[in-house]
């Protein structure tokens, strides 16, 4: 009877997550669901404070990372990058495409996902606005290449963190695993969004249209030294990855850093800095760690990852598409986030398979979860937050619409990517 009723109230978290009923906040529906195990005694209180304590590596990056990514955009960075990526391309419409991409790459990669599809797509739909090309390309370059790119470094998608923290890789193994696959899809997103826009890009731009670089910079100062701060964050995320130190001490101490900064020139208060970052997050991800724990004591995720591993077959090959298919399913049923914490817990049955197999699992996992959310608009927060930038300004993407985009391109990327990771594990 325990077993059921918890199932039934992770199943009902689940759908509500995913159907949102009377727009319900994905937070305030987890968190539900949280409370309903604690008072109906399927978690202790204990526990699930133990749960949470075990995880403060994932909140802790999560804060950072927001901080960060809110104070480089207060300091003009994002529109700076934004500027030079227009201003190399000449004024070829094409050329400036391809930029974006690299931006965005680069952004993903040490800043994470989030920071690419939150912060890059407001800059880049001024811009191409300025420079009167068509909007729609470059919009949707913004938010696919944010979770295309989001598995080039263990920081580059919260995700990576979240099943890092139970199943720790070194730096060498992980990019060993996922950084050649990484390159494989960002190449494939470039070619196949060429060929679909290909009409739109032809097209050129006056370069006079351009804002000026002191327009971009908005305290000289300032951005000087976010630059430096934000360079030197990226050069300790690496030392922080080969050397397994906590990431989320890396991006709370660079947060801080550029803080003290913002204060010292008068750019931002801490009362400002806190409303730019999404506090419901929090709630959402410490409300599924519950959940996820409370259903890990009915031995439920431990039969799940048994089934897994009895799908695969034993062998790479199996592990590799049924971590990658399973997760990429997951992600645009339930968002990637919940999905994520359930693959986790699973996964915990596999521990001691042999290395490919192991290693198949993890990185198809963070893969799967990773590129997933590119097939529809539910599967990461961060595309929903997109849909809304968009909607502020007059833009209106469908769910349609984006889906027939992303089952274009996504099928496509996951297949090969899957298959690189298992040449490599090989």
């Amino acid at each position: 009877m325990g077993t059921l009723i918890t199932s039934i109230i992770g199943i009902l978290t689940l759908i509500g997550i995913m159907t949102r009923p009377f727009r319900w906040n994905e937070a305030a529906i987890a968190m539900g669901g949280a409370i309903l195990m604690l008072a109906l005694g399927r978690i202790t209180p204990a526990d699930a404070a133990v749960t949470l304590l075990r995880d403060w590596n994932t909140f802790f990056f999560f804060l950072g990372m927001m901080t960060l990514s809110a104070l480089a955009e207060t300091a003009g960075l994002f529109d700076w990058l934004a500027v030079q990526a227009a201003r190399l391309a000449g004024k070829s419409a094409a050329l400036l495409f391809l930029n974006v991409f690299l931006l965005g790459s680069l952004i993903s990669m040490f800043l994470s996902n989030d920071a690419t599809a939150l912060i890059l797509t407001p800059v880049v739909y001024v811009l191409v606005t300025k420079l009167r090309l068509p909007v729609l390309p470059f919009l949707f370059a913004c938010t696919f290449i944010a979770d295309t790119a989001s598995f080039l470094l263990p920081i580059s998608n919260p995700i990576n963190i979240i099943i890092l923290s139970r199943f720790p890789l070194d730096l060498m193994t992980f990019l060993r695993l996922l950084f050649l696959p990484s390159l494989t899809v960002i190449g494939l997103n470039i070619i196949i969004f060429f060929f679909l826009y290909r009409r739109e890009l032809k097209g050129h731009f006056e370069i006079q249209r351009l804002p000026s670089k002191e327009e971009a910079i908005k305290h000289r100062a300032y951005f000087n030294y976010t630059c430096a701060v934000v360079i030197l964050v990226a050069v300790a995320y690496v030392l922080a990855s080969a050397t397994q130190f906590p990431l989320s001490s890396v991006a709370i101490g660079g947060a801080v850093l550029l803080l003290i900064g913002a204060r010292f020139c008068n750019q931002i208060t801490l009362l400002e800095t806190g409303k730019r970052i999404s506090w419901s997050i929090f709630g959402f991800i410490a409300g599924m760690f519950i959940i996820v724990r409370a259903i890990e004591d009915t031995g439920l995720t431990a039969t799940f990852g048994h089934w897994l591993l009895q799908i695969s077959g034993g062998t790479s090959l199996g592990a590799v598409l049924v971590g990658t298919i399973g997760s990429a399913i997951g992600t645009n049923l339930i968002n990637n986030v919940p999905m994520a914490v359930v693959m986790t817990s699973a996964l915990g049955a596999i521990q001691h398979a042999p290395e490919p197999i192991r290693h198949g699992f993890l990185a198809s996992t963070m893969f799967g979860c990773d590129l997933g959310p590119n097939l529809t608009t539910v599967g990461s927060l961060a595309t929903v937050l997109w849909l809304l930038i968009l909607r502020q300004r007059g833009v209106d993407v469908s769910g349609l619409d984006y889906f027939k985009v992303g089952v274009v391109v996504t099928p496509i990327m996951l297949l090969a990517g899957a298959a690189v990771i298992w040449l490599l594990l090989r």
